[in-house]
């Protein structure tokens, strides 16, 4: 796999030439990516949600790198970044577009979880997306591009209530659906599906602190039915699962991203990290019932498994 992102031929137009909008700059995978478009020549403009974030990424790159305010969830937001990005562009139309922003919390047992908890998630990671591509289609026609999605291994298997699963898949769904649309008008469309990687999204002290104010806003029959142990068991399995399979090697991810907008043959899905290719890709080929069963490992029963009467 690292032989073929190594020696397939890229790209023979200049990459100086080329622009490339990511969003979700502040820290991470986009804030990694950007400097390593950077470095290889491209014309970077980087979507931050904060000042700071822009700010702090603008003088670790080269004066060539520009840095934009986006709130993806904003359509006048959206709109201001679309006038910016045709301003720097002009004629030649945008090469890449990178939908990397996201959030993961609120995440928890389904029961847990209210609509606007799902909401606040689908409206970074999927609307969101969406909202962005739809924008910059017209610039990315132009140059005949590349769009990027990030998804998940949680866009194959799911594990755990709320929406960041749910949003996941539909970025897949999304992804393929854009794929072939653009296919005639020479776009590119690859998906990201990295596994757990230690970011923003997986920082263990966010997580927990959540599910906390979700646990607290439970009714007491809710909260009896689970046992008062519950959440103290959850904590332990997330704080042990996150070590052993969060890797803080983020080039694995950014540099399938490098290739799906560099390389003459992008590929259509890139799995990121040895958990994805090793673990959570071949379980979601697997039928249901030891997808079920692999989820009652990894999750606490509740105290009240069952109502029998």
């Amino acid at each position: 796999y690292y032989l073929y992102l190594l020696f397939i031929p890229t790209s023979n137009e200049n990459d100086q030439m080329k622009h490339v909008l990511i969003t979700g700059c502040d820290s991470g995978f986009g804030n990694l990516l950007a400097k390593q478009l950077d470095r290889r020549g491209f014309a970077v403009i980087a979507a931050c949600l904060t000042e700071k974030g822009a700010s702090d990424l603008a003088s670790a790159a080269s004066p060539r790198l520009k840095t934009l305010l986006l709130n993806v969830t904003d359509s006048e937001s959206i709109k201001r970044a679309v006038e910016f990005v045709s301003a720097e562009v002009g004629e030649r139309g945008l090469w890449g577009l990178v939908n990397n922003a996201g959030r993961s919390i609120p995440v928890g047992p389904t029961e847990w979880i209210q609509v606007e908890d799902v909401t606040k998630v689908l409206d970074v990671n999927l609307i969101g997306v969406i909202d962005v591509t739809l924008r910059f289609l017209p610039l990315l026609r132009k140059a005949r591009g590349r769009v990027v999605n990030v998804a998940s291994i949680l866009g194959r298997f799911s594990l755990g209530g709320g929406g960041y699963c749910l949003s996941k898949w539909g970025v897949e769904a999304f992804s393929d659906s854009l794929r072939r649309d653009m296919y005639y008008f020479g776009i590119k469309v690859g998906i990201i599906e990295p596994g757990l990687f230690k970011t923003a999204l997986t920082r263990v002290d966010l997580i927990e602190d959540d599910q906390k104010r979700l646990w607290d806003h439970l009714p007491q029959d809710v909260k009896d039915s689970y046992g008062a142990n519950y959440f103290h068991n959850c904590e332990w399995k997330i704080n042990f699962s996150m070590g052993i399979l969060c890797s803080s090697d983020l080039s694995k991810v950014t540099n399938c991203m490098q290739h799906a907008l560099t390389a003459r043959y992008p590929r259509t899905r890139y799995a990121a990290g040895w958990d994805a290719k090793l673990l959570w890709i071949p379980l979601s080929y697997l039928p249901s019932f030891i997808q079920d069963f692999f989820h009652r490992l990894i999750f606490p029963a509740p105290k009240m498994k069952r109502c029998v009467e």
